[in-house]
C-alpha cells in the first residue's frame, strides 16, 4: 500500500524556498544580535563585578560588597615602595600615612671666609702673611620630620594615577538625581501635552504637522540638545552647570518619545468610558481625569521604561549642563553661613527656599560622564581598567532598578484596571 500524501500539504517550489530562506535569515539576525548583547553585559560582569564585590576576595564577610567603592569619592592612587615592600594607597590614605610637615630650616653654621690672596704688584709691607683659612667642611643634611615617623627616603618608585582609587558615590547620586528629576518633568509635561492633542484638539493639517515635529524630535542626536540646554538653560538662563538645566535638559530630549507612547495610550481606551461619564453630566476634564488617565497610565509608564535608559545613558547633555568632572561634593553638603544670610535679602525665615535654590542650582557627576573621563581623558593603565568596568557594572544595576521599579508599578496599575 503506498502511502497517501496529505491533499493540503504545501508542495516544494521557489516560493516556499524563499520563505524559508527569509525565515533562517531573519531567525540568524536576530540570534546574533542577541548573541552580541550577551557577550558586552558579560565582559562588563565579568570585569566589572570583582571591583563591586571585592570584600568577598579580600574577607570573605557578608554583604560582600566593596564599601570603598560604593560610598566613597574618586580619589588619586599611589603605588609606591616602601623599605622595599610595593604599597597601593588612595591619595586620603597615602597622606595620612605620610603625615608630612614642612622641615624647619638646618641652623646656618658660620664659617669664616678666607683671606684675599696676596697681591703680586703690592709692595711688602712687612708684616708676615697670614695663613689662609681652610673652609668648612658642607653642612650635614637634616632629615625631613613627618609627623608618622616616616623617612620620605625610604619611598621610592612613587607613582600616581588618576581616578584609580576610591569609589564613585557623588556619581551614583548625581545619576539617580539626574534621573528622577528628568523623568518628572518629562512625564508632566508629555502627559499634558498628550492630552491636549488627543482630548481636546481639532484634528487638521497644523496638528498633523505638530505630530510630524514630534517624531522628528525623536532622531535628534543626544549632543544637539545638549548644545541646545546649554544655550538655553545654561547660558540664556542663567542656570549654569546644575541640576536644574540637566533636569530640563534631558526632559526636553525624551519628551518627544513620551508624548507620542502617552497620546497613543489615551487613544486606546475605549471611547464608551468617556461617553458613559459625559452622559452621566461629568465634565470633559473629570472624565479625562478619572475614566480616562488611570487606564492609560500603564502604556504611559512602559514609555517611561525606554525613557529612563536613555536618559541615564546620555552623557553628551549631561557634559554641557549638568556635570562636573571633579565635582564630589553633594547637593545636600551645603553650607549657609550667617554672614551669607545677612548680606542680602534672604533672612533666616527664608533659609529653606536658600537651601532649595543651592540644591537645583548645584552641579553634579553622573555614572555615563565618569566613564567617559576614564576611558579617555586620562593616561590609560591596569588600575583605571577595574575603575571602567566597575562604574560599568554599578551603571546598569542603576538603570536596571529604576527600570524595575517602573516596571512593577505599571504591573500593579494593570493589574488594578482592567477592562
Amino acid at each position: 500500500m503506498t502511502a497517501r500524501t496529505h491533499p493540503f500539504q504545501r508542495k516544494a517550489n521557489l516560493a516556499s524556498f524563499q520563505e524559508r530562506v527569509v525565515f533562517w535569515s531573519l531567525r540568524a539576525f536576530t540570534y546574533i544580535i542577541l548573541l552580541f548583547g550577551v557577550c558586552i553585559f558579560s565582559i562588563i560582569i565579568i570585569k566589572g563585578a570583582p571591583t563591586v564585590f571585592d570584600s568577598f576576595r579580600v574577607t570573605g564577610s557578608f554583604p560582600f560588597i566593596s564599601n570603598d567603592f560604593l560610598f566613597t569619592k574618586p580619589q588619586t592612587l599611589h603605588v609606591f615602595k616602601y623599605k622595599g615592600e610595593i604599597k597601593q594607597m588612595a591619595a586620603d590614605d597615602y597622606y595620612a600615612f605620610v603625615g608630612q610637615t614642612p622641615a624647619p630650616p638646618p641652623a646656618e653654621i658660620p664659617t669664616t671666609p678666607p683671606a684675599p690672596a696676596p697681591d703680586a704688584n703690592a709692595a711688602p709691607s712687612g708684616v708676615a702673611p697670614v695663613a689662609p683659612v681652610a673652609p668648612a667642611p658642607p653642612a650635614i643634611p637634616v632629615p625631613i620630620l613627618t609627623t608618622t615617623g616616616i623617612n620620605p627616603d625610604d619611598i621610592t618608585e612613587h607613582e600616581t594615577y588618576s581616578y584609580a582609587a576610591g569609589g564613585i558615590w557623588p556619581q551614583i547620586v548625581g545619576t539617580v538625581l539626574l534621573v528622577i528629576g528628568s523623568m518628572t518633568v518629562a512625564l508632566i509635561l508629555g502627559i499634558f501635552s498628550a492630552v491636549y492633542l488627543s482630548e481636546y484638539s481639532k484634528q487638521g493639517p497644523f496638528i498633523s504637522a505638530i505630530r510630524l515635529a514630534i517624531v522628528n524630535l525623536a532622531g535628534v542626536p543626544s549632543i544637539v540638545f545638549g548644545l541646545f540646554g546649554f544655550g538655553i538653560f545654561v547660558l540664556a538662563f542663567g542656570w549654569n552647570v546644575s541640576l536644574m538645566a540637566g533636569w530640563f535638559t534631558l526632559a526636553f530630549m525624551i519628551l518627544p518619545v513620551i508624548i507620542t507612547a502617552s497620546e497613543e495610550s489615551l487613544r486606546a481606551v475605549p471611547q464608551g468610558f468617556r461617553q458613559g461619564s459625559l452622559a452621566l453630566g461629568a465634565t470633559k476634564w473629570q472624565t479625562i481625569w478619572q475614566n480616562v488617565l488611570p487606564y492609560a497610565l500603564p502604556g504611559i509608564l512602559t514609555s517611561s521604561v525606554l525613557g529612563i535608559a536613555r536618559v541615564a545613558g546620555e552623557t553628551a547633555p549631561i557634559l554641557f549642563t549638568a556635570a562636573y568632572a571633579t565635582s564630589d561634593k553633594l547637593p545636600w553638603e551645603i553650607t549657609i553661613t550667617p554672614d551669607r544670610l545677612s548680606s542680602g535679602a534672604l533672612g533666616y525665615l527664608e533659609y529653606p527656599f536658600l537651601w532649595i535654590h543651592d540644591f537645583v542650582f548645584h552641579g553634579v557627576n553622573a555614572l555615563p560622564y565618569h566613564i567617559y573621563v576614564v576611558s579617555s581623558k586620562i593616561p590609560q593603565n591596569e588600575y583605571t581598567e577595574r575603575v571602567q568596568y566597575g562604574t560599568a557594572f554599578v551603571f546598569l544595576g542603576v538603570v536596571m532598578t529604576i527600570a524595575l521599579a517602573s516596571i512593577l508599578l505599571r504591573t500593579r496599575l494593570r493589574n488594578r484596571l482592567k477592562w
